[in-house]
């Protein structure tokens, strides 16, 4: 499922902590800004270990879901390629 997550966090160190968080789920586009390709599953933990980072209302976090089609009209001007998912991982 590829996403858009964009965030907006006051506070420093929950910021960081948020950004941390989110490595381990998608790619740093802009600031603020990540790129994932996720299984629902992993989306489940993404979204979980957001919550656990986040103080509501306070904290700003918005995902937006893209069809597999819109992804293949979105336009990049410099930066890297969109983030995608490989469906075979060698190791």
């Amino acid at each position: 499922m590829p996403l858009v997550l964009a965030y907006d966090i006051s506070d420093d160190k929950r910021r960081d902590r948020l950004r941390r968080t989110l490595l381990r789920f998608g790619t740093p586009v802009q600031y603020r800004v990540f790129e994932c390709d996720l299984s629902v599953r992993q989306v489940q933990r993404m979204r979980k270990a957001i919550l656990e980072v986040i103080q509501l209302p306070e904290d700003n976090v918005r995902y937006y879901q893209l069809c597999r089609g819109c992804v293949f009209n979105v336009e990049v001007f410099g930066g890297q390629p969109i983030t995608k998912r490989e469906s075979v991982y060698i190791v």
